[in-house]
């Protein structure tokens, strides 16, 4: 077998193993953890039943802790497991939760839960395995206890994409790369036309396999098409008596076109999408089509 066809090791497959050095940066992003925390305040039950998939290092299971009764933390990445054991024996209530060293695609708890929290996300949803996870979990759950399923954390996730012109120059050195940047606009990008949402995903329904989408887009000022953004909100839960969605907007994925156009305002701009939830970036890449729209030429009568 050629040493480029070798399966790679675990502990580099994004999806299933993230480094643990991700882990703390998570633990210092406070856009996610303070969401993630009111969530889970709302929707744990006092003396509940809580599974988390894909703990990493304990601490979602630590926050349902403070309510819930009895926590499963499930992690599949040894060395996260012995951190989250760590970690939640030093923090008061941690001795709630149980740090269960298993694969979160086909581990079930030994009885029925009030919340599930799964957090395998990435923006796009791809890389990371939360659709997958999730479609297996719900299976297996209604087959083990009946059709009454948990609530999830989050609820739901929205997808958007939109039309970007994009400076790709660092300090003089232009190179058309894939970019993370947080929600927001900012000086290096314009945003060209009205940004789409191409899917809904409810967590508590039937989850999708993969992204199929087209649309069109009327740019709205002229400029340089050479970029899409990737936009994706969580919804970690709705609060219904005071209208609002607890929200986690992730960072935005630009992703850099093949071959750049230039537009003009009122032009129309076609694009199509078509990837599997999970999938690594560069399939992605792959499965991008932006085209221009050919006007029609008005019919004139001859004289």
């Amino acid at each position: 077998m050629h040493p480029h066809t070798l399966p790679l090791p675990e502990e580099m497959l994004l999806g299933q193993f993230i480094p643990l050095h991700y882990h703390f940066n998570m633990l210092r992003d406070q856009s996610r953890m303070l969401p993630f925390r009111e969530a889970i305040e709302r929707m744990v039950p006092e003396g509940g039943r809580v599974l988390e998939l894909g703990g990493g290092t304990g601490v979602l299971s630590w926050f349902a802790a403070q309510q819930a009764a009895k926590v499963w933390c499930v992690e599949r990445n040894p060395a996260l497991v012995r951190a989250a054991r760590s970690f939640l024996a030093k923090n008061p209530g941690g001795e709630r939760v149980e740090v269960v060293h298993a694969d979160a695609m086909t581990y079930l708890p030994p009885e029925p839960v009030d919340v599930v929290i799964c957090e395998m996300l990435h923006v796009a949803l791809i890389r990371e395995k939360q659709l997958e996870v999730l479609t297996a979990f719900k299976e297996a759950y209604v087959r083990k206890f009946g059709p009454r399923l948990p609530a999830f954390i989050p609820d739901a996730t929205l997808l958007g994409v939109q039309l970007l012109e994009q400076d790709f120059s660092f300090c003089g050195y232009v190179a058309p790369v894939p970019l993370f940047e947080p929600p927001g606009r900012h000086e290096t990008s314009r945003t060209l036309a009205e940004p789409q949402i191409y899917r809904t995903i409810s967590y508590d329904a039937a989850l999708p396999e993969d992204f199929a989408w087209e649309s069109q887009f009327t740019i709205e000022q002229a400029g340089t098409l050479n970029a899409l953004g990737f936009l994706t909100n969580n919804f970690l839960a709705f609060v219904l008596e005071e209208g609002r969605g607890i929200q986690w907007p992730m960072n935005q994925l630009i992703l850099p076109l093949a071959e750049p156009m230039e537009v003009s305002a009122g032009e129309t701009i076609s694009v199509r999408l078509n990837y599997r939830a999970g999938c690594p970036l560069e399939e992605l890449q792959q499965a991008l089509s932006v085209e221009r729209k050919q006007q029609a030429v008005p019919f004139r009568r001859a004289a």
